[in-house]
């Protein structure tokens, strides 16, 4: 069974073209609402998902958390894709940091992988909103995820890389 999302309740939550923008526990600068670092958030949960949701062709959608935990699923599989060569921690970190450096797209426009799962934004602002959010998250994820991929010596954790294998709702990865 595909793990769900734990942020079923959305009542007061913003969202941006139906993608909720869930709090983070985050120094990065951006839209998303600071939460309690005492509690696990959604890049917590999804990196803690990861391994068992990557094995999924399909996932139901239970709530619009969800969806962010499948666009989080999926960047995490991109993510550790450009790690997979990367022999030290260092160079992993350069690796991750040049993606983050590319463009984010959002619903509606070239390269934004799962064309259903968010509406159309109604207007630039929306988009601007979504993008900037999806920035942050993704941000934030690409550190956290360091902490995962790389052992405390510097050197890969083969037991996460192992999964950069792996195709994520049969979506291939360029």
């Amino acid at each position: 069974m595909v793990y769900h999302s734990s942020f079923a309740d959305d009542d007061g939550i913003t969202k941006a073209c139906s993608c909720p923008l869930l709090p983070l526990k985050t120094h990065i600068k951006g839209p998303a609402p600071a939460s309690d670092p005492d509690k696990a958030d959604i890049v917590d949960e999804a990196i803690t998902f990861f391994r068992a949701n990557v094995f999924f062709k399909n996932f139901h959608v239970k709530c619009s958390a969800d969806k962010l935990l499948i666009y989080l699923t999926f960047y995490i599989n991109i993510a550790l894709k450009r790690l997979e060569g990367c022999r030290t921690l260092a160079v992993g970190t350069k690796a991750i940091i040049n993606l983050g450096l590319e463009k984010v797209p959002v619903p509606g426009e070239p390269g934004f992988p799962f064309p259903g799962l968010f509406t159309l934004p109604q207007s630039q602002e929306e988009a601007e909103l979504l993008r900037n959010y999806l920035k942050q998250i993704r941000e934030e994820t690409s550190g956290r995820l360091l902490n995962c991929a790389y052992r405390a010596n510097g050197f890969p954790n083969k037991w996460w890389l192992a999964f950069a294998k792996r195709k994520f709702m049969n979506i291939v990865i360029l």
